[in-house]
């Protein structure tokens, strides 16, 4: 059985979130798991236009007007950077599980990349969709 440590003095707690600042890397981890549900919730969406696309010549028409519109466009935009960024932070993942990238600066350059390599896939999505 493991022993009980009575704690003298209270850890002090910071709840003034705007006082908080997570490293690059953090917000590098964080953006890769929120991407990874956008990449998840938007397998639905996509599912549903191809089903819609594929049912008649009726529905393939209606999928190409649904994504005809401004807001369709910049949705499809959105999952694009979203995959891009997903994809590419897990190969920034897996470089840090085979012992790359683990020290501090190089964190945070990897993180710096990984931002930078998704912007550049971002504007190539949104030549894609416009």
């Amino acid at each position: 059985m493991g022993h009980i440590v009575k704690v003298t003095k209270p850890r002090p707690v910071n709840l003034d979130l705007q006082t908080i600042r997570f490293p690059i890397t953090a917000i590098a981890s964080i953006v890769h798991r929120v991407s990874g549900v956008i990449t998840f919730v938007s397998v639905a969406i996509l599912l549903w236009l191809l089903s819609l696309s594929l049912s008649s010549p009726s529905g393939f028409d209606a999928a190409a007007n649904i994504v005809d519109s401004f807001f369709a466009k910049f949705i499809l935009w959105g999952i694009l950077t979203a995959l891009a960024y997903h994809i590419v932070g897990g190969i920034r993942h897996l470089l840090m599980d085979m012992k790359y990238f683990e020290e501090l600066e190089s964190g945070n350059m990897s993180a710096k990349v990984a931002f930078g390599i998704t912007a550049a896939l971002s504007v190539l999505a949104w030549g894609l969709v416009w």
